[in-house]
């Protein structure tokens, strides 16, 4: 039977310092995509989009009010993707809407980034849709 080894205590802590840091707090890694590129992300994720310039963090959903896909409603609905950026501009955090589309993109910096859809769908008959089941689609252009 072969020995374990234990590392010394002074060791150990550093290894955990070590990892710890390279963990950085913009969220698990996601894509990285070109500008006027699609990229979708899931809750948390963050997709680095041109020249490592920019960095967009899908947050979080609230408010999703859309019309489920299995119902014919008059209006659509709205839903608002709460995203964070990083980037020439600063960190900012923004409200895009899926409901108007003056409201779903925003200028941050240099770029102008856009909200093309969030799925899934509700549906009248199904369960409430989880928060980390969501998916936001973006694209990210020049102002």
């Amino acid at each position: 039977m072969a020995s374990v080894r234990r590392l010394p205590p002074l060791i150990c802590l550093l290894l955990i310092a070590v990892s710890a840091s390279a963990c950085g707090d913009s969220g698990p890694a996601g894509p990285s995509v070109g500008l006027n590129e699609s990229f979708t992300l899931a809750p948390g994720e963050v997709a680095v989009v041109g020249d490592d310039t920019l960095r967009v963090q899908f947050e979080r959903v609230s408010g999703d009010n859309r019309c489920p896909a299995d119902v014919v409603c008059i209006l659509g609905g709205d839903a608002i993707v709460h995203v964070r950026v990083f980037g020439s501009g600063g960190v900012g955090e923004y409200e895009l809407h899926t409901g108007d589309d003056s409201l779903a993109s925003v200028t941050h910096g240099s770029v102008r980034l856009t909200l093309e859809s969030l799925e899934p769908f509700p549906f009248s008959s199904g369960p409430p849709i989880e928060p980390g089941d969501y998916r936001a689609t973006f694209t990210a252009e020049s102002a």
